[in-house]
């Protein structure tokens, strides 16, 4: 399993695929399968029947999990950035290598 150094919460940008170039905010990660579901991107239509809590049925619009290795960090300035690890004092930190501020 390759560490996931991008969490819930990080906003991103697609770097490769239909989606290229597309920004959101990460809601979820699957760490098993590499996968994260960014909000507002690679949206799909998932078909549902009707049920008790939906009568009508219809098509739903979903986001759809995408490969972690096509997603990249913003920082601060609006870039992509590749994420570091550091230690202050105790603590273990992330950072953005391109401008060595802390996320």
């Amino acid at each position: 399993m390759v560490k996931v150094k991008i969490k819930t919460g990080d906003k991103v940008r697609v770097l490769a695929g239909e989606h290229k170039g597309s920004e959101g905010v990460i809601t979820r990660i699957f760490k098993d399968k590499n996968k994260a579901i960014v909000e507002g991107v690679n949206m799909v239509s998932k078909h549902e029947k009707p049920s008790a809590t939906n009568p009508q049925g219809g098509i739903k619009e979903i986001e759809a999990p995408m490969q972690i290795s096509n997603l990249s960090l913003i920082d601060n300035n609006g870039k992509t950035t590749r994420v570091g690890y550091r230690m202050e004092g105790d603590k273990k930190v992330r950072f953005a290598k391109t401008t060595n501020d802390l996320i």
